[in-house]
């Protein structure tokens, strides 16, 4: 495993005994892409609600998304219902999530957590790409008509599984205004 990608799993697993969260198991993946010409990339730009998988340059899947309760800014701090801004990795599968399927990715980085520092506040965490709820297996929307998570990315079922076969861990995530 990437050193780089390690030293974010052992920060988050320290940072999660200090705050009271158990860090979630991590599985590993059978291929990575994570690296090189061919390395996938996942982008998300929240005004558009849009999560785009990029391969080799090319767009090869697109997927609309909901977000935070309050979409609009960075996260600053737990609990205030944004989806932060910047660049991550992932850094664990959960295939036992209370939604289908979740990806969770390295928020906070260094600058999240500085900037937390700064503010005397927590940064929060726990932020992951997921499927939908029970009760919503079948809901494929064009586009979702309400932002409701808590930070996190939101797909459709369907979106999931197909994100979830082409990502490894140490995947490279932008997330951006």
């Amino acid at each position: 495993m990437d050193q780089k990608v390690n030293n974010s799993i052992c920060r988050r697993k320290l940072m999660g005994a200090a705050v009271g969260f158990v860090a979630m198991p991590i599985v590993a993946r059978a291929e990575s892409w994570a690296e090189g010409e061919n390395a996938l990339r996942i982008e998300v730009i929240k005004s558009d609600r849009r999560l785009t998988l990029i391969r080799a340059r090319m767009v090869f899947a697109t997927f609309p998304i909901a977000l935070g309760r309050h979409p609009k800014g960075r996260k600053l701090r737990q609990g205030d219902g944004r989806t932060p801004e910047g660049s991550y990795v992932i850094d664990s599968f959960n295939a036992k999530s209370y939604f289908h399927r979740a990806l969770h990715i390295s928020y906070p980085n260094e600058e999240d957590l500085r900037r937390a520092r700064a503010s005397g506040t927590l940064p929060g965490n726990n932020i992951e790409i997921h499927g939908m709820p029970k009760g919503y297996e079948d809901y494929d929307p064009r586009a979702f008509t309400r932002d409701w998570t808590d930070g996190c990315i939101a797909v459709s079922n369907r979106a999931i599984e197909s994100i979830w076969r082409n990502v490894a861990l140490g995947t490279p995530v932008t997330i951006s205004a």
